[in-house]
């Protein structure tokens, strides 16, 4: 696994990484087009991407930590095809070493469909395993999803 590191990303980076989100994460949260997803970027500020290719160059992880309301955020993905051998653990690891906090919105549920049918499950144990807080009483109840804030300090 190769491992770059980036404050931009470039159209077919982000079209890799699109098609990775709307494949993992739950059909409400979907980007239907590289303008919508450009424009989720582009909401965000002090952009740091970690991106994880496999050796035919193919982005399979994508770590992606931004400034929102003077706080430290990220979101990670990890293709199905890499889960579950500690790509996630790896690009959270790495990222650690240059953050002193990390905030994220996770979704603490199971009962999200994703595009292929199949049930989003929530990624709540892995951060718990990661060190992070989970933060019960702060929640983001919107349309497209219902969250939990954790968070991590060094």
């Amino acid at each position: 696994m190769k491992f770059i590191t980036s404050t931009q990303l470039s159209s077919t980076q982000k079209e890799a990484i699109r098609n990775i989100w709307n494949a993992e994460y739950p059909t409400s949260l979907q980007y239907s087009t590289l303008i919508d997803f450009d424009n989720f970027l582009n909401k965000q500020t002090d952009h740091q991407h970690i991106l994880a290719t496999n050796p035919e160059g193919k982005i399979c992880g994508w770590f992606f930590s931004f400034t929102r309301d003077e706080e430290n955020w990220f979101s990670i993905l990890i293709d199905q095809s890499e889960q579950g051998q500690g790509l996630g653990s790896h690009l959270l690891n790495k990222a650690k070493e240059t953050s002193t906090e990390l905030n994220g919105w996770v979704i603490d549920n199971n009962h999200t469909v994703k595009s292929d049918g199949t049930l989003y499950k929530s990624p709540i144990d892995f951060y718990i395993k990661h060190n992070f807080v989970v933060l019960h009483d702060i929640r983001l109840e919107i349309e497209v999803m219902s969250a939990v804030k954790i968070k991590w300090k060094k």
